[in-house]
């Protein structure tokens, strides 16, 4: 079978690999139906995060079980479409019972599709991909649902929604800021759902013009820069990756805010941290659960309004997936 794998920044090949095949009584072989570029995989692209030659690409998959161990073939079943989780997990461990689904101890740490990660197990952007644990790693698309307007819901809106979700239930009707950057479709979503998840107000900071109209579509109140928001959020997602930017965001928190950056920080960032410890502020940065989110994600877009696909994707053959990474648009996606 051929899939696509990362050469150097804006270089990548197709080539040829042994097919995929369940190796256990818990797995699954997926042929991918629609793959979604994440973020992710525009940073690696631009030389922003390290992705070594030769390394498969793509972790966004809504596909269609070709195989199944025996074990598996209880839950599901040959020609169900599914939700395959990002990142490798095995739902039995010590991690992934208390949802840390990206920290599971069975499998190498951070092991993942097309990320360059330990453990061989591919990337998206192929004919068939092994499910090392299908009942961790399988969510059932829902009945009716098109899986190319919600290849969002398999990856990026998960790192979205654990960015305002538990926050909001904590801090119900809280305010919440979000800034964005190198990881604006994230960002994008994150306002998307904090707004559908019942926010008092949602202000979303960027200098692009283009994305302020998609977070102004989701119902977000938008700003070019951050030092026309005001103070007192309860929620503050940080999607700019700017050292400043976040040190000025923890500064209009409110007491008792709760921070998340879902972008990598480049840099150190200068927290004030005289205000944060007087403020009682909690700041998260961390790789995201994505199997942990995917009921949340998927639920918001069901049942509460939340729409992926009004950031996109565009759209392109599989066979044209090389053209498709490359491409300027904001969130492309390619479907079989």
């Amino acid at each position: 079978m051929k899939h696509v794998v990362f050469l150097a920044p804006g270089q990548l090949e197709w080539r040829e690999v042994a097919d995929a095949r369940v190796q256990g009584p818990d797995e699954a072989v997926v042929r991918p139906v629609v793959v979604g570029r994440c973020d992710l995989d525009r940073l690696y692209l631009a030389g922003r995060m390290p992705l070594a030659a030769g390394e498969p690409i793509g972790h966004e998959i809504i596909g269609e079980i070709v195989e199944l161990g025996d074990r598996a073939g209880r839950m599901f079943s040959v020609g169900q479409r599914v939700f395959v989780a990002a990142q490798i997990s095995c739902g039995q461990c010590a991690p992934c019972k208390r949802g840390a689904t990206s920290r599971c101890t069975s499998v190498p740490f951070g092991a993942s599709y097309g990320m360059g990660r330990v453990g061989n197990y591919g990337g998206a952007l192929s004919e068939r991909i092994r499910v090392p644990f299908a009942e961790a790693m399988l969510v059932p698309l829902p009945p009716g649902m098109d899986p190319v307007p919600a290849i969002g819901l398999a990856d990026m809106a998960t790192d979205a929604w654990r960015a305002v979700a538990p926050q909001l239930a904590v801090r119900p009707a809280g305010r919440v800021l979000v800034t964005a950057g190198p990881c604006p479709v994230i960002s994008l979503y994150a306002a998307g759902l904090a707004v559908s998840l019942g926010a008092s107000s949602v202000d979303y900071v960027d200098t692009d013009s283009s994305r302020r109209a998609i977070a102004e579509a989701y119902g977000a109140t938008t700003h070019q820069s951050i030092a026309s928001t005001e103070a007192g959020y309860d929620v503050v997602v940080d999607g700019a990756s700017d050292p400043e930017i976040l040190a000025d965001a923890v500064q209009r928190c409110a007491p008792d805010a709760l921070v998340t950056s879902v972008a990598p920080p480049f840099s150190a960032p200068p927290l004030p941290m005289l205000a944060m410890y007087h403020k009682g502020i909690t700041w998260r940065v961390a790789r995201p659960d994505c199997r942990a989110g995917h009921d949340g994600a998927i639920d918001a877009c069901m049942q509460r309004g939340f729409r992926p696909d009004r950031v996109g994707p565009k759209v392109f053959r599989f066979d044209d997936a090389i053209e498709a990474w490359l491409d300027p648009a904001l969130y492309v996606a390619v479907r079989t």
